[in-house]
């Protein structure tokens, strides 16, 4: 189905420099509510086909796998998340590494370098760790955009993953240092695949709180595997 089908007229409602909304006019009488980061110019549902089909996410989460070996010298793997204060919810709540894309990741790079641009940097920001070519790791796109809540908002998330390589006899070290602005942490922990499909049946944390759809989709594609081949 095209976009030429329905034609929007956006009536900006409210807007800030954190959020807008939008009254999408798309027939005589007809009316949409939607709540956007984006300016009135740049709403996905004012943007062509091509338009869509090439867009920047707003966002990126990581999947950030740690492979390490245990005191026996026996390889594992697992998924690092870290409890981060999520202010909505007024709780810390156990999430991926995430962030907005700024527009100095996107400057004359393609969608895709662009994501992985910003991806480095979350990870680094929230994590303390960098990814590092030269033992091996890996930083790959797993999915370029999507949408977060298409109901009322445009708001879009990239996946992409980080696979990073623990030399044999180092600790892993997290640290917060990089953090910026609102951002509060309140430590982290590494699941094995075990203890992923454990949080995935029970909803919940181990503290017994909920998390959100996009720590569930990360903990997916952990325990799917689908990593190791990319």
């Amino acid at each position: 189905m095209d976009n030429d089908e329905i034609k929007f007229e956006p009536l900006p409602l409210f807007e800030n420099r954190f959020l807008n909304a939008y009254d999408l006019n798309y027939a005589p009488g007809k009316h949409y509510f939607e709540a956007s980061r984006r300016s009135a110019d740049k709403l996905v549902a004012t943007m062509s086909d091509d338009e869509f089909k090439a867009m920047l996410p707003d966002a990126v989460t990581c999947a950030v796998i740690i492979r390490s070996h245990d005191d026996n010298g026996r390889e594992r793997e697992g998924l690092l998340l870290s409890y981060e204060y999520r202010y909505p919810c007024g709780r810390f709540l156990l999430s991926p590494p995430a962030g907005l894309i700024d527009p100095e990741d996107a400057e004359g790079r393609s969608t895709d370098e662009a994501v992985l641009m910003a991806a480095a940097r979350e990870i680094k920001e929230e994590t303390g760790l960098g990814v590092c070519a030269g033992r091996g790791d890996r930083l790959f796109t797993v999915s370029p955009v999507l949408f977060s809540s298409p109901g009322m908002t445009d708001e879009s998330n990239a996946i992409a993953c980080a696979v990073l390589n623990i030399p044999r006899g180092e600790a892993l070290n997290v640290n917060y240092d990089g953090i910026t602005g609102t951002e509060r942490f309140a430590g982290s922990i590494v699941v094995d695949r075990a203890g992923a499909e454990k949080l995935l049946k029970k909803g919940r944390d181990a503290k017994g709180n909920f998390y959100s759809a996009y720590t569930a989709v990360v903990l997916l594609y952990f325990i799917s595997g689908l990593w190791r081949s990319e």
